[in-house]
């Protein structure tokens, strides 16, 4: 599996997306957002998902070892470096993940939230395998936030009520599960595999790039797979930046930030 991958920041602020890769696994992490409230860890989001991708690399790499167990181990691992913080705080910093990995003639896949995965069949269909739990809560929530345009004081104060909210339903059964210090988030993974035989590519991605085609609907997959062959990830990311550009405050798609930050591996054979 030749791997090749970019990042880049929405804003500002740090970069809070992860992304690894080897000849047989990609992994993309997507940190949530805090929207300037407090977790109760004194590392942060980007010191978080550092550590979460390298262990999850590490654990990955042995091919016995199941996506959904390799992620739970990781998360412990990452919550034993730093126990002075407040880890039941229920906005410990926590992400997306989403992993492919090539295990013999087969490839497996885990998706935890909305980072997908998404195959490029070799007869030119596309599928792609997320998790959207987190769209079907609070939804008076997220219709007040898309009511602001972004970088005013009102779009701030929704979206904080917002993440306040979706804090408390975080991680429990009537709500939706991500990765943070709980490792029982590993049990709750959408996972499955193809078979390589069946897949020309392979796209593992952060919302901030999987967007153009779900919620700005201004690519198709097929236009993405032919982006990222003939321009590689960071092709694919500007023609993100260059829709957003259009669109600075979110009038046309409203959106919690007018850009996020944005990642995808890119797989092929």
């Amino acid at each position: 599996m030749r791997v090749c991958f970019d990042s880049m920041g929405g804003g500002a602020n740090p970069n809070e997306d992860w992304v690894g890769g080897s000849p047989a696994l990609a992994v993309v992490l997507d940190g949530l957002s805090t929207a300037g409230l407090s977790t109760g860890c004194r590392h942060g989001v980007p010191w978080f998902v550092g550590h979460l991708g390298g262990h999850l690399m590490a654990t990955l790499a042995d091919p016995s070892v199941a996506l959904s167990d390799g992620l739970a181990s990781a998360l412990e691992r990452v919550a034993a470096i730093h126990p002075e913080c407040d880890l039941a705080n229920p906005g410990t910093p926590s992400a997306t993940v989403a992993v492919l990995r090539q295990r013999y003639g087969v490839l497996d896949y885990l998706v935890l939230a909305d980072s997908p995965v998404v195959f490029e069949g070799a007869s030119g269909d596309h599928t792609m395998i997320t998790d959207l739990r987190v769209d079907e809560v609070l939804p008076d929530l997220r219709a007040e936030v898309e009511r602001h345009e972004t970088h005013t004081a009102g779009h701030r104060e929704a979206l904080q009520r917002l993440v306040f909210a979706q804090r408390q339903l975080r991680n429990t059964p009537d709500g939706y599960w991500v990765a943070g210090a709980n490792p029982e988030a590993a049990r709750h993974c959408v996972t499955g595999s193809a078979e390589i035989g069946n897949v020309r590519s392979a796209a593992v991605m952060s919302d901030g790039v999987s967007r153009l085609v779900t919620e700005y609907k201004t690519a198709t997959w097929e236009q993405v797979f032919s982006t990222l062959r003939a321009e590689g990830p960071s092709g694919l990311i500007r023609s993100v930046r260059k829709t957003e550009a259009t669109d600075p405050t979110g009038r046309r798609w409203p959106r919690y930030k007018s850009g996020d930050d944005a990642t995808v591996a890119y797989c092929c054979w």
